[in-house]
């Protein structure tokens, strides 16, 4: 068996056109929507993820723009700029870019946030809709993830989803998210025992721990769904993920690569997110076919 290729970027591209439709009905009903990025310090690789969400923001229609603080800035005033923007009507998309530099709390940050505004869906009123299942803003990777499998057409409703990893970015949102699609779900850690054993029971395995190549290729059932959220560079200098991807080529059903799969996904959902929040600030109703996105 040879696993179908979950692409990454043609999905996400779909993806930002229909958010692009959705700017374009935003605007006509006298909404602009507009997302602001605060990146602080000189970390490159923040710089150049900060510069794709720009140019993707920009060409769907937003009205985009980053806010550049010094690594200098101090806790007090980076907080004082977040309040700036939750007081700013034009402003509907706050992403305050992670991480932050030594010696700023990012968790107080992220708190002092509009929740409305959060289009990383990080606030801790953001965490709990989703583990309540009501109205919020949905962390993106996890978005990302759940919309590609949704625009496969791979159904989660009765099957054994496992998750390796357990962070708030990524893992635990990404289980609540698919408990709500009736999913029966097992989060697996660095404590798990009999990780491989758990693994191979999956009908659809995701891998978001940040360590290159631990889920091997015969931990993976034959025919199994993986989503490799792991971004992780080789000793070749090369981006490598979480799953051995050859040999798991070999025994799953479908698969996302590395790169040019849940990445690209990430920026997509970031836009849906702001899109979404804009349309709610402004008080326009969305279609069903929008908020079915969100269901």
């Amino acid at each position: 068996m040879t696993a179908r290729i979950l692409d990454g970027k043609a999905t996400a591209l779909a993806v930002r056109e229909t958010v692009a439709a959705r700017v374009a009905r935003l605007v006509e009903a006298g909404v602009q929507p507009g997302l602001t990025v605060v990146l602080v310090g000189e970390d490159p690789a923040s710089q150049v993820y900060v510069r794709n969400k720009d140019r993707a923001a920009t060409q769907a229609g937003f009205d985009v723009h980053t806010v550049r603080l010094p690594a200098s800035t101090s806790q007090t005033d980076l907080i004082a700029e977040v309040e700036r923007l939750n007081a700013d009507e034009s402003v509907h998309g706050i992403l305050v870019q992670l991480p932050l530099p030594a010696g700023l709390d990012a968790d107080a940050v992220v708190r002092a946030l509009d929740p409305r505004k959060d289009v990383d869906g990080l606030h801790p009123e953001n965490v709990a809709a989703l583990v309540m299942g009501t109205q919020g803003l949905v962390p993106c990777t996890p978005a990302g993830c759940i919309e590609i499998l949704d625009r496969h057409g791979i159904e989660l409703e009765g099957r054994h989803v496992v998750v390796v990893g357990r962070s708030m970015l990524v893992g635990k949102p990404l289980a609540q998210l698919a408990l709500a699609r009736n999913a029966t779900v097992t989060i697996c850690h660095s404590r798990t025992r009999d990780l491989a054993g758990i693994c191979r029971q999956a009908d659809v395995l995701i891998a978001a721990v940040g360590r290159a190549e631990l889920v091997k290729g015969d931990w993976v059932r034959e025919g199994a769904t993986v989503l490799d959220v792991g971004i992780n560079r080789g000793a070749d200098g090369k981006l490598v993920g979480d799953v051995e991807f050859e040999a798991a080529m070999q025994r799953a059903g479908a698969i996302t690569p590395v790169p040019g799969g849940i990445g690209p996904m990430t920026i997509a959902m970031l836009l849906s997110n702001t899109a979404t929040a804009a349309a709610r600030l402004g008080g326009v109703p969305e279609s069903a076919e929008e908020a079915a996105v969100r269901r």
